[in-house]
């Protein structure tokens, strides 16, 4: 099966997606400054979204403990949206994850599609956005900075 280059719902969906959403799983978060999902998870916390690190190497990042995997994340933290910095082939068990978790929102950042991952999180009912940045289309919807 061929990728799509990017698969984003219109912007009233994205934007229902960003209201109710509040508790987003990162995976992939690096704690160095410079990395990009550092970037977006510091600005996504900075608009009032709870950030919950995950990354095998289990460093506590922008002042959340970090876990080493979506299913090491203890339950009573609901997560509403797994935003994923990740190579595209790795995200297929991401979204497994994902599903297992309870998630209601898988999302693979800019450059990042999978249309594995994305059927196996459509058919479990997530909405599904891929080879988008959240802090863009934040800023873009809502007008932040």
């Amino acid at each position: 099966m061929q990728a799509t280059d990017v698969y984003v719902p219109s912007d009233e969906n994205l934007r229902r997606i960003l209201e109710e959403t509040r508790t987003i799983a990162v995976v992939g978060l690096s704690p160095k400054p410079h990395r990009d999902s550092y970037a977006v998870a510091k600005y996504l916390q900075a608009h009032g979204y709870r950030i919950v690190p995950v990354n095998p190497k289990g460093v506590d990042v922008l002042n959340e403990r970090c876990y080493p995997s979506l299913a090491d994340i203890p339950p009573e933290i609901e997560i509403d949206l797994v935003d994923v910095f990740r190579r595209a082939e790795e995200t297929p068990p991401v979204a497994r994850a994902a599903v297992e978790r309870g998630a209601k929102v898988l999302w693979l950042q800019l450059g990042i599609v999978n249309d594995e991952a994305r059927e196996i999180a459509e058919s479990a009912g997530l909405q599904v956005v891929m080879g988008a940045c959240m802090k863009i289309e934040h800023q873009r919807l809502e007008g932040a900075r």
